[in-house]
This record gives structure tokens, sequence and C-alpha cells, in this order.
């Protein structure tokens, strides 16, 4: 059983991670250990919305393996992702005192998204796709 939900528990455990980050505070949220790197933070909010659209993906994969098809389901983790990263943002913005809601990283939340789609459409469309029956 557990084996079954593996990408189910992996998608929530990212997305209990992405929360976290994003709303506690740190002591110093200096992690750069002396290397600057231009918009590290924006690659970093593309990255975290990227593996959770692949996770979220995979997550419906194993829930709904013959009654969504792929495609659908591809959409739903897509937009879910989108809409996640608006509303931490607001809540960044609206909830918390040590953090800003940022446009620009809602863009790259997008852009991190759209490119997890692009990727799992390229990784699963070959002739290793997944068994999903449309």
């Amino acid at each position: 059983m557990l084996k079954t939900r593996l990408g189910t528990f992996f998608f929530i455990g990212w997305m209990v991670f992405i929360t976290l980050l994003s709303l506690v505070s740190f002591p110093d949220d200096d992690f750069s250990l002396g290397i600057e790197i231009p918009h590290m933070d924006k690659l970093t909010h593309l990255t975290f919305y990227f593996v959770a659209t692949v996770l979220g993906y995979l997550a419906l994969w194993e829930m709904a393996r013959e009654k969504v098809d792929s495609f659908k389901a591809l959409g739903v983790a897509v937009i879910f992702a989108i809409f996640y990263g608006i509303l931490i943002e607001g809540i960044q913005s609206e909830f918390t005192t040590h953090r800003e809601g940022d446009f620009y990283d809602v863009l790259a939340n997008t852009l991190g998204a759209l490119l997890g789609a692009i990727a799992i459409k390229l990784i699963f469309s070959g002739k290793r796709r997944l068994k999903w029956k449309n």
C-alpha cells in the first residue's frame, strides 16, 4: 500500500517543505555562503514549483490512474501549483511581518510549474511513458 502511494507522500511532503520555507523566519536569511548568484531567489522559486508540478502529477497518477486522462491530470497539477504559489505570496504579504509577497516570485513560480509540465510531457511521451489509459 505504501509503495503505491509513494508519489503522494513525496508531493505532500514537498508542499509542506515549500510552505514552511515560505512562511517561517530564519535568524539569518543569507544562505549564500559568500557566493553571489544574481536572481538566486527566483531560481529557487522556479525549482520549488517545477518539482511541485512533477510530484503533483505523479500523485494524481497514483490516485486516479484510469479515472482521469493524463492531460487533465497534468493541467490540474499545473493549475494547483500556480494557485498555491499565488496563495503563499498573498499570505506572505498579508499575514507575516518578516516576508513580503512579490509579483516576480509569482512569475517564477508559474514558470517553474509550466516547465514542470513540459518536462512531464517530454519524459513520459516517448517509449518510457507511464501506462495511463486515455
